[in-house]
């Protein structure tokens, strides 16, 4: 296994589980959530998986393409918005009434 040279990679969102369907631990990243990587160790499952992404990002870079921001690294407005049925929109509408709030922030 080739060592991580790029600082960035240690700055993703990874998640290693156990797979009982493959019997092995399997390694995710939250910013590539289309790549994993198996291994019969959780380090072996992290490892693999961040000397792929260390090439995933190499030839994305080398074609132009965005490499994805750590999520870590991104900037949030402390906002979001859900949409809710014209039934259920009442009842936190007035709930936040009572607690001196606003739905609308």
């Amino acid at each position: 296994m080739q060592t991580v040279a790029d600082p960035k990679l240690t700055h993703y969102t990874y998640r290693v589980t156990w797979s009982a369907q493959d019997n092995e631990f399997v390694a995710t990243c939250a910013e590539f959530p289309s790549l994993s990587w198996l291994a019969s160790f959780q380090i072996e499952a992290l490892q693999g998986l961040q000397d792929l992404l260390h090439e995933v990002i190499a030839d994305m870079e080398q074609q132009g393409e965005e490499v994805p921001e750590p999520f870590a690294e991104r900037s949030y407005s402390g906002n979001f918005n859900v949409r809710v049925g014209e039934i259920l929109h009442p009842k936190p509408a007035t709930r936040a009434a009572e607690d001196g709030l606003s739905l609308n922030g």
